[in-house]
């Protein structure tokens, strides 16, 4: 039998944001993820490989090649794919597009934490950035907060009123602070080492959703932000000592490790105590959310 092939054309068609996220809620509901990650480099080249095993959903190698020169060739710098194999006999069962599974499993991730952390009235959302992450946020976070308002800042005012054009309800800011001051949910995809949002400028009720940093030298967000906040994670294995955005303030001493209220193995936790507290939650990724991606990828597309 052929292995299916699942194009970023065909896999999105067969997706939609909050059955995604319900997908990842049951995936934690199985055994820890075994997960592990190889690089190999070739100069300035890099080659990628996540895997991940989940007792009772199977196994996953996403594979990722970094070519910085492609861009010179007006070609694409990552590209890559997703092997899917099967729990039970271990056999090929699904090639996923790599771009799918990363765009729906990063805004997947963030929107999973803040339907349950988020105030269900929430009606404007700041969007900080305006890659292609920020893309992925404003289709995410409009699914699962309809009838929101948007805002969107970037370093760049081109680049943020290019893509507030693109959607309705939207529209570009030039004043962060007074963006985040007047959001109910702040989501930043940035590629910030310096914290770019500050505590000072939240407002009691605030969801904070940080994606943005992924190595120990990145922050987007200040010690304040931090201190005012219940914490949550997706992992504590990927975030806590390997990311800059929680590994330096615990370094410091600035929060304790008993700070993190929980990560999504204990999704229970994952409620808001009161209208007025701020929630802040770290997006670090991982195999694992590659995995329960992709699996629900291949149901979708199988449906279908």
């Amino acid at each position: 039998m052929s292995v299916p092939v699942i194009s970023f054309e065909a896999g999105e068609a067969a997706l939609d944001w909050l059955s995604l996220t319900e997908a990842l809620a049951a995936g934690h509901r199985l055994p820890r993820a075994e997960i592990g990650d190889t690089f190999l480099y070739r100069g300035e080249d890099t080659l990628l490989s996540r895997s991940a095993w989940i007792d009772g959903l199977g196994i996953a190698v996403k594979s990722a090649t970094i070519f910085p020169d492609n861009r010179a060739r007006d070609l694409p710098a990552v590209n890559g794919g997703v092997s899917l194999y099967s729990d039970t006999d271990g056999r090929l069962e699904a090639i996923v597009d790599f771009h799918l599974v990363t765009k729906w499993k990063t805004a997947g991730d963030s929107l999973l934490a803040a339907r349950r952390l988020a105030r269900a009235d929430s009606r404007k959302v700041l969007i900080v950035g305006a890659g292609t992450v920020a893309r992925s946020l404003r289709a995410a976070y409009g699914a699962g907060f309809p009838g929101a308002e948007f805002m969107i800042w970037n370093r760049s005012n081109a680049a943020a009123a290019a893509l507030a054009a693109e959607f309705p309800d939207t529209r570009m800011v030039t004043d962060l602070a007074e963006a985040v001051a007047e959001a109910d949910i702040v989501t930043s995809a940035t590629m910030a080492q310096a914290p770019v949002i500050r505590g000072e400028w939240l407002r009691p009720g605030t969801h904070l959703d940080l994606i943005g940093a992924y190595r120990p030298d990145m922050r987007e967000a200040d010690d304040r932000a931090l201190t005012r906040a219940r914490i949550f994670v997706d992992s504590r294995d990927t975030v806590l000592d390997h990311i800059g955005e929680l590994k330096t303030p615990l370094a410091e001493g600035v929060i304790a490790r008993e700070d993190v209220v929980a990560d999504y193995y204990d999704l229970a936790a994952f409620e808001r105590r009161s209208d007025e507290e701020i929630t802040l939650f770290k997006n670090g990724g991982g195999a694992h959310l590659d995995l329960m991606t992709a699996r629900h990828v291949l149901d979708r597309w199988s449906a279908a």
